[in-house]
C-alpha cells in the first residue's frame, strides 16, 4: 500500500524565503529522520508565506500506513511557526 498525503501549508512569520526554507527544512529532516518517509516541498516554492508539502509511505499493511501518516501530521501541527490549510490523502 502506497499512502501520500499533499498539504496546504502556511507561514504567518516567514519574512523571506530564506526563513520559508529553514522552516520548510527543519520539519522535512525531522520527518523524514523520525518517521521515515518520503518528504518534499511540492509547490510554491517562490512564495514566503505559502507552501505545499507532500508526505509518502509505503506498507504492506493499509492501517500502518495510515497510522504513521497521521504521527506525521500531528508532528507537523507541534510546530508552532506552520499551519495546515488543506490536507489530501491518496491511496496508490
Amino acid at each position: 500500500m502506497i499512502l501520500s498525503a499533499e498539504l496546504e501549508c502556511f507561514i504567518y512569520d516567514a519574512q523571506s524565503l530564506k526563513e520559508k526554507r529553514s522552516v520548510i527544512k527543519r520539519i522535512t529532516t525531522r520527518l523524514h529522520n523520525e518517521y521515515n518517509v518520503a518528504v518534499s516541498e511540492l509547490d510554491h516554492q517562490d512564495l514566503w508565506q505559502r507552501t505545499v508539502i507532500g508526505i509518502v509511505t509505503i506498507s504492506s499493511d493499509r492501517v500502518q500506513a495510515e497510522r504513521l501518516i497521521q504521527q506525521a501530521l500531528a508532528f507537523i501541527d507541534s510546530f508552532p511557526e506552520i499551519e495546515r490549510a488543506e490536507t489530501t490523502l491518496d491511496w496508490c
